[in-house]
This record gives structure tokens, sequence and C-alpha cells, in this order.
């Protein structure tokens, strides 16, 4: 398939530059197999079944942008993901004035050795601090979006707007951002209904970001991301597929990774691992039934999965109708709720 398949134009005013007050008061656009319905999020539990079974990501955004001193130069350092040994994947911004072996100093008590240089502006980097999460606390700063300008910088209100209520283990780059969009008045009303949570683990990564540079998406190389599925989950949600149950990604990433975990025959496993799985139309899901999620960008490999799980026709319409009825994307956005194509 060619990239510009998955193009749209969208006015700027539809991109959300911060969220809906309250959360679940954001617009829901439920896109079944024949019509578009308008709601808003706070109606989630009417249009879900009581046996449905959610699962979302309890990942927590870390500040993870620094910046760093090699003599003179200024490095701007942006965490990927962790390594197994303890070492970072990170994007560098001027990194040509670093080499490997480098000491880049981020406070006096905060610095990194370059272990290796990779493609791309990549390297790989071991941080020296007692404590690694404090550290990031005290110089790191929240890696938004490009398309939310904050040319004032990150505010403390985007602190807390940028992490879900599900937000437990450190870890991600990027917010799993339809998870944002929940409250807990709206978990109340979902439990009311008879709908359950299951919780996994994808820290997003710095590559969410990137661009698709290819016009064949099939030639497209996958960014690499950490995810956890614990036996007890895994066992869960393979029970409730069993009872012919509904299994509901909350988010892409959620998504991914049960995709990633799950056998040929459909049966979920355990999951400690990195996954680079590109999902593009003619991919065929073995547990997902239904997605909720958010409005996503013309030609990004996250319109490429819900075009995949809805069907790219069916895509098309959907977001004409929300751009015409005037609907907010992006991360700050609006939701929509997919049945599967």
């Amino acid at each position: 398939m060619q990239l510009s398949d998955f193009g749209y134009d969208l006015p700027e005013a539809r991109i959300a530059t911060a969220p809906a007050r309250p959360r679940d008061s954001a617009r829901l656009l439920h896109v079944t197999q024949g019509a578009l319905h308008d709601h808003i999020v706070r109606d989630l539990p009417s249009l879900l079944r009581p046996d449905d079974l959610l699962v979302v990501n309890d990942t927590k955004v870390i500040p993870a942008q620094l910046s760093a001193r090699r003599g003179e130069a200024k490095i701007g350092i942006t965490l990927d993901r962790r390594l197994d040994d303890g070492a970072w994947r990170v994007l560098l911004r001027n990194a040509k004035r670093v080499k490997q072996g480098d000491l880049l100093e981020i406070d006096p008590d905060f610095s990194a050795r370059v272990e290796a240089m990779l493609e791309g502006g990549a390297a790989l980097l071991r941080f020296t601090a007692d404590d690694f999460y404090a550290a990031l606390a005290r110089s790191g700063a929240l890696a938004l979006p490009p398309y939310i300008a904050r040319p004032d910088g990150i505010t403390e209100q985007d602190k807390a707007d940028y992490q879900t209520l599900f937000a437990a283990h450190e870890g991600a780059v990027a917010a799993p951002t339809a998870g944002l969009h929940f409250t807990p008045e709206l978990l109340a009303s979902l439990q009311a209904r008879g709908v359950e949570l299951a919780q996994v683990t994808l820290h997003v990564g710095a590559g969410t970001f990137l661009p698709v540079r290819v016009e064949v998406i099939e030639e497209h190389k996958m960014h690499a991301e950490r995810g956890f599925i614990t036996q007890a989950t895994a066992a869960r949600i393979n029970a409730a597929k069993a009872e012919g149950r509904r299994i509901i990604p909350i988010g892409t990433t959620a998504l991914r990774l049960l995709e990633s975990a799950a056998t040929a025959e459909g049966v979920l496993k355990p999951f400690d691992s990195e996954t680079d799985i590109f999902i593009y139309p003619g991919y065929r899901f073995k547990i997902a039934d239904a997605l909720f999620t958010n409005f996503h960008l013309p030609h990004s490999t996250l319109l490429m999965l819900v075009s995949a799980f809805a069907g790219l026709e069916r895509i098309k319409t959907a977001y004409a109708h929300a751009i015409a009825n005037g609907y907010r994307f992006y991360s700050y956005g609006d939701a929509c709720l997919l049945e599967r194509g």
C-alpha cells in the first residue's frame, strides 16, 4: 500500500492543544458496521456490553527530555526506552558533537556516558545517578508531541493533563492518550454497568513521534517499545475470550501489545519483551474485538492500524465526518469507539 492512501486534510483549528474539561466530556464517535453515532465519552458505558473487558495501558509518562553539555557543546537528549542491562536508547540533538565514550553532563549529580552511537542520531547512554527517576524529575522536561506548541515551556497543568489515572509504571516518553479520557466518575459508571478492566504495560517510546518516510508502507521499519503482560492478566483475558466476551483495548498501545503477545491461534501469552509490531491493512487481529482510541495524524502508523482494524474506507468516512462536525484531533482531542471491520 502507498503512504498517500493514508492522507487527509485537517484544519489547524481542529488540533487540540488542551484536553476537554472534565476529561470525560470529550466527544466520542461510535463507528459501527453501518453507521456513525455522535456521543460524548461519558456515554461509553451505554455503548458497551455488561460483560466487556477493557484493557488499559498503565504506563507512566516520565520527563524524558534532558539538556546536557559536552564541553561547550549543548546536547539535547530524548529518552526512548530502557534496555535490560540498564542502559537507555536515546535520540540526540546536536549528535555530530558526540562520540562513543563521551561524558554528557546534565547537572552536578547527573550525567551520562555514551556507550555507542547509533544510526539516525540515536545513541546508547548509561546514566549515573543514585536515583535515576528522582534525577529525571529534577532535570527532565515532559516531551509533548510537536503539534502541541508550548513556546513558554511545559506548564504544571500539562504535567497533570498528560498522565492517565491508570499510570503506575514509569517508563513512557509519550502518553497512551486514549486513557486520558477516563475519570473516576467514568470508571464508577463502567463498573456499575458490569464492564471490567485489565491492565497491561507498554512504555510508549520516542519513536511514536517519528514520521513514516517511505512511500511503500510495507518498507517502513517500526520502532521498538517495551511491554509487559503478567501471567494472571493473560489468563484473565483468555478466560474472557473463551466465555465469548469482548476484549476492547483502550488505545492503540494496548492493542499493539495484546497482538504482540498472541499466538496464531489467538491465545494470549505472558509478555516481557520489546515489540516492533507494525499493523496495517491486511493484518488479521487475534485478540481485540473493538477499540477505543483518539483521532490520529495523517500518514501515521497509528492511522494505518485503525484502518486495518475498522477498514480504510470506513475510517476515511469517519474522519471526514469528525472534521465536518468539529471534532478535536490528536493527543488531547476527542475519541472514537471502533467496531472491528
